[in-house]
């Protein structure tokens, strides 16, 4: 059982950082400087291609990205919190669990998310009226879909933070991107080399990809690859957080206190 109260708390003590004008900013700052560079970017190539919708699905794209982006900041970046504040083994030597932990990153990272997603919303709207809300009702599960991949690259790289220390932190920061290419963020599957499509097709974001830009080019929604994102984000995210709970073991039992 989880311990609500203790989540609760989890979820708090990363908000009151977050509550801060530097984690504010560098929650909006770097969206809005990806979206006025890529935004006037295909907007200039759309004046060369009238009639094409690229501008759009860049965008769409670039905001659905840091939906994966933030979902795994907020789990790996968060452990590095404690790692910074030398209060890992003082978090821990508390009633918490480990899984009431996780609860309150979770809920931390949505409610970011949220934020993120609403101010690139509106954001693009604004600079260049245009509408991301073009894919319909779709918006919703793609989003929930893209922050459970998002959860499992954080936990992917938040077990290599608690196993081996401050000297794998890089990873928090880096592991998403290492997606990317492959993910087929702002252009579709084919234009990678074949090796690369076999590795594009074993990803749940590249499901969601696909499958925006299907419905901007006017396509009914395309049920089978929300089918195939969620069936391959559960079985990442079950495998993720069990690698997550062993190397937390691992490491607590050769003493947290190592790492401060």
């Amino acid at each position: 059982m989880i311990n609500t109260k203790r989540s609760w708390g989890v979820f708090l003590r990363y908000f009151y950082l977050f509550a801060k004008f530097d984690q504010i900013a560098d929650l909006l700052y770097w969206p809005a400087i990806d979206i006025i560079l890529w935004g006037l970017t295909t907007v200039w190539m759309q004046t060369h291609q009238p009639g094409s919708n690229i501008a759009l699905i860049v965008l769409t794209g670039l905001i659905f990205w840091q939906i994966v982006w933030r979902g795994n900041y907020e789990i790996s970046v968060n452990l590095l919190q404690e790692f910074w504040n030398r209060n890992l083994v003082n978090l821990f030597a508390t009633p918490l669990r480990l899984r009431e932990w996780i609860a309150g990153v979770l809920m931390l990272s949505v409610y970011k998310v949220f934020i993120a997603m609403v101010f690139g919303v509106v954001f693009v709207y604004l600079l260049y009226a245009l509408n991301v809300f073009t894919l319909g009702w779709g918006f919703l599960p793609f989003v929930a879909l893209l922050m459970v991949s998002g959860w499992v690259i954080g936990f992917i790289a938040a077990s290599m933070v608690i196993y081996y220390g401050q000297r794998f932190q890089m990873l928090a920061y880096m592991s998403a991107y290492m997606f990317a290419p492959f993910s087929a963020v702002f252009y579709p599957v084919s234009a990678l080399p074949a090796w690369a499509q076999h590795i594009a097709w074993c990803l749940p974001t590249t499901y969601v990809f696909e499958g925006m830009r299907s419905i901007l080019r006017g396509n009914p929604f395309p049920w089978s690859n929300a089918g195939i994102s969620l069936g391959l984000n559960l079985v990442y995210l079950a495998l993720s957080i069990a690698i997550f709970y062993w190397a937390f073991e691992k490491s607590r039992g050769k003493g947290l206190a190592r790492f401060e």
